[in-house]
C-alpha cells in the first residue's frame, strides 16, 4: 500500500482517499447514507404488477401512490410515467428525477415500504415539486 501525504486527494473530483466515506469510486468500498442504488428501486414487471393489483392505492394532491408494506428491508421506489404526463422525453426525465430526489431524501422515514408513484398530468418539474413530494412521502410513513 502506498502512503499518501496528509490531505491527499484520490481522484480528479477531489474526494478524500478511498476508505473514507466519500463519493470516490477508485479502490476501497464507499458507503452512501442517502443513495438510491438498485436495491432501492422496483425494477421488475412483476413487482409493478403486484403493487398495481394488490397494493393499497392512495391519491394525494393529484399523485397516485400504490403501496405495500414489507416485513423487513428498506423502502423501494417505482415510477409510472407516460407520454400523457409530458410529450417531451426530457420533461418526463426531469419529472422522474424530481420524484427520485424527493424519495431519496425521505426514504429513511418510510421504513420497509414499496411505493409506486404516478404523477399528475401536466406537472412541472422543479424545486416546488420536490418539496411537495417530500411532504406527501411524509404522509405515507407510519
Amino acid at each position: 500500500m502506498v502512503a499518501r501525504p496528509v490531505g491527499a486527494r484520490c481522484c480528479a473530483a477531489g474526494a478524500p482517499p478511498a476508505g473514507a466515506v466519500s463519493g470516490c469510486r477508485r479502490g476501497g468500498t464507499t458507503e452512501k447514507r442517502f443513495g438510491l442504488d438498485a436495491t432501492r428501486r422496483l425494477g421488475r414487471t412483476g413487482e409493478f404488477d403486484r403493487l398495481l393489483r394488490k397494493g393499497t392505492r392512495r391519491g394525494l394532491s393529484g399523485y397516485t401512490f400504490y403501496m405495500e408494506r414489507r416485513d423487513t428491508g428498506r423502502a423501494r421506489l417505482g415510477i409510472l410515467i407516460s407520454r400523457k404526463h409530458a410529450a417531451d422525453a426530457t420533461v418526463r426525465n426531469r419529472i422522474k428525477r424530481c420524484i427520485r430526489e424527493a424519495f431519496r431524501l425521505e426514504q429513511e422515514n418510510l421504513g420497509a415500504l414499496d411505493v409506486l408513484v404516478r404523477p399528475p398530468y401536466g406537472i412541472h418539474p422543479g424545486a416546488d415539486m420536490i418539496r411537495g413530494l417530500r411532504d406527501l412521502f411524509g404522509k405515507l410513513s407510519p
